[in-house]
Order: C-alpha cells, then sequence, then structure tokens
C-alpha cells in the first residue's frame, strides 16, 4: 500500500502568530514567581543527574519530539532536484552561520559591549550564542516556508539532510567553536545532551510517525500533528517560565544585557538569510527554492539550544540566557525575512530570467 505523506504545512494557528506574546508573559511570570518563590525553583534546579536537569528533559523531549515527527527523512531521495538551493543552505548552515556568529560574539559581546556586561559571564554569553547558530531550525521553516510559497517537497529535503547532518556534527561544531573561544568544553555533558536531544527523539519521532503511517496514512499522522503541536509550545513557554525564575535577580539588575545579546543574533540571523537568498539567486535557483533556503539559513534549533546550554552551563548560566533571547525575537524577525522575500519576488525573477538565458546561451 503506498503511504501519502503530507507536504503541504498546516497553516500558522492564532497560538503560533502570538508566540512572541506568550514568550514575554513568560518573561514576566518567570522573574516575578522566580523572586516570590526562589526556594521552589532551587530545588527543581537540584532534580538533575550528571548535570542534566530532569525536569526541564521531559519538558524538552515535549517540544522537540512533535516537531521532528513532521520531518520525512525519505525525501532526501529528492536532493539531486534542487542541488542548487541545497548546497546554498548546507554551505550557509554549517560553513557559514556558526563560525559567524562565534565572530560576532567575539565583537559585540567580548569587546563592544563587555564594559556592560557581568566579568565573569562574558564567556558563558559567546557560548550560547554558538550554541543558538550551530543547529539549523526543525520545525517552524515548515510554516515559514508555506508563508512564502516555497517548494514544500525542498523544504523536507532540506530539514531531513539538516537533522541527518546535526547528530553527527553539532557536538564537533560545537565543541570547536567552544575551544576556540578559550571556554572549557564539557565533553561528556555535550555528547550526552547530543544523545538526549537529537538522537534519542529523532528516533522515537520517526518511529511514531512510521507507526501513524503505517496505520491512517497522511490524515492520521496530520491529526496528531495538529493535537500535539500546542503542547510542544506550551512546553517551550513553561521551560521559559523556569528559566527566566532563575535568571530573574540578574535581569532585574541589568534589564539591558537581553537588547546586547540581541544585537549579534539580529546581525547573525539577517546576515546568513541575505547571503543564502542572493546566492540561490546567482545559481539561477527559482524563487520558490530560494525563499525557504534562506529562512532555513537563517533561522536557529532554539529548542535544542536551550536544552544543551543548560544542560552544560546550568539553568543560571549566561549561556541558558542567551539562547533564551534567541527564543524572543526568532517570530518577528523570521517575518521580517518572509516578507522581504515575498516583496522581492519580482526582482528575484529578472534576476533568474536572466541566468536562464546565460545558460541557454552557453548550451549553445
Amino acid at each position: 500500500m503506498k503511504i501519502e505523506v503530507p507536504t503541504e504545512p498546516a497553516p500558522m494557528s492564532r497560538f503560533e502568530r502570538f508566540l512572541t506574546v506568550w514568550v514575554g508573559l513568560c518573561i514576566v511570570a518567570g522573574l516575578g514567581l522566580g523572586h516570590l518563590f526562589p526556594m521552589v525553583f532551587q530545588v527543581i534546579g537540584s532534580a538533575e543527574i550528571a548535570k542534566v536537569n530532569l525536569p526541564v528533559a521531559a519538558l524538552i523531549w515535549l517540544m522537540i519530539i512533535p516537531m521532528l515527527m513532521k520531518v520525512d527523512f525519505g525525501a532526501m531521495r529528492a536532493v539531486g532536484q534542487h542541488w542548487r538551493g541545497i548546497g546554498v543552505t548546507l554551505f550557509v548552515n554549517w560553513a557559514v552561520k556558526p563560525f559567524s556568529m562565534a565572530a560576532l560574539g567575539a565583537l559585540f559581546i567580548g569587546y563592544l559591549f563587555r564594559p556592560y556586561l557581568p566579568a565573569g559571564e562574558i564567556n558563558s554569553y559567546m557560548a550560547g550564542l554558538i550554541l543558538l547558530a550551530a543547529a539549523p531550525c526543525t520545525a517552524m521553516v515548515f510554516v515559514w516556508s508555506n508563508l512564502t510559497r516555497g517548494d514544500p517537497n525542498f523544504t523536507l529535503t532540506q530539514v531531513a539532510l539538516n537533522d541527518a547532518i546535526m547528530v553527527v556534527a553539532f557536538a564537533p561544531v560545537v565543541g570547536l567553536l567552544l575551544g576556540l573561544s578559550a571556554i572549557a568544553v564539557p565533553w561528556t555533558t555535550l555528547l550526552l545532551s547530543v544523545g538526549l536531544y537529537i538522537v534519542v527523539p529523532v528516533i522515537l519521532a520517526q518511529l511514531a510517525r512510521s507507526l501513524l503511517l503505517s496505520r491512517g496514512g497522511a490524515v492520521a499522522l496530520q491529526s496528531v500533528l495538529s493535537k500535539i503541536g500546542p503542547v510542544s509550545l506550551t512546553a517551550l513557554l513553561t521551560t521559559l517560565v523556569l528559566l527566566f525564575g532563575f535568571q530573574g535577580e540578574q535581569i532585574v539588575s541589568q534589564p539591558g544585557i537581553i537588547a546586547m545579546l540581541a544585537v549579534p543574533i539580529l546581525f547573525q540571523v539577517y546576515f546568513n538569510a541575505a547571503l543564502a537568498y542572493g546566492l540561490n539567486r546567482v545559481s539561477g535557483e527559482t524563487h520558490s527554492v530560494a525563499g525557504p533556503s534562506a529562512l532555513i539559513g537563517a533561522s536557529n534549533f532554539f529548542e535544542l539550544a536551550v536544552a544543551a546550554a543548560i544542560s552544560l552551563f546550568g539553568f543560571k548560566s549566561g549561556a541558558a540566557l542567551a539562547t533564551v533571547v534567541g527564543v524572543l525575537i526568532e517570530v518577528p524577525v523570521m517575518l521580517t525575512i518572509v516578507a522581504v522575500v515575498n516583496r522581492s519576488r519580482d526582482w528575484y525573477g529578472r534576476g533568474h530570467a536572466v541566468q536562464r538565458l546565460a545558460d541557454r546561451v552557453r548550451d549553445q
């Protein structure tokens, strides 16, 4: 029996559209609860094994597994159909983004903003930024691709390929950059984080996906995904309440920290989106591929970044705070990129037409 797999993502729900609002409310709630009930947060923070906080680990799985269930690794069979866009996105995601973020972190956090930040957290902030940039986004890019009328097969292929690479490349890339930044790399914890937050969730998600498709096809899969989607976002927001409950004292005493951490993240996101979009245009790729390529190249798998930062450096660390800032600005920033991609469609098309003409002349 042939199983039809859905390639069109569901439209963004009202809950997802207002994610930034919910994130803001969770920040306020976390700060208030952390101030009112500090002992509760201390108890939660102490529930850990091998530096992995058990309540947060459970929340991270609730975040990640529903998103990974959307990924069809079988889509990698179509990689040759979009080789230009695949090549551009892989180049931006793995050869540019982590290293550009390390450079931007060194410039802004390590140099320009250093006098205004807690001296003991500088390296931790930079580590959080690196963690944020080292993993390409897995789930929300399906929404962004849909908003730009992107090719759903390309999006599936690229996400599946990135996830496969992430299983083996995330730890080495992070370890390399943290080492270059003169930050001690707790390899045992880092590898444990990769196993807990990438390998095991990927296996569980794909088993659940296969079971649903075999029993009820695409309809059953889409039905389950629509039901568990809010669970994933709720787990993310609950994690934020915990994070800001622990970060409250530092944030209240220095409210400008979030703004300063947002600067290198914003530069990195817009730079990589523009680079991917421009390289796709130069290569002659279609707009329906260039749009999602730019969005995948710019966005981050912030769920994994938050989990890894907590595991490596703890709830109260600057690294955890830096990854949370990425969550805070993700939705509004990506929506601005969606708007630019859509409004520049005619400009992009003119460049694609010129490339096609040049290809025909060369073939003759």
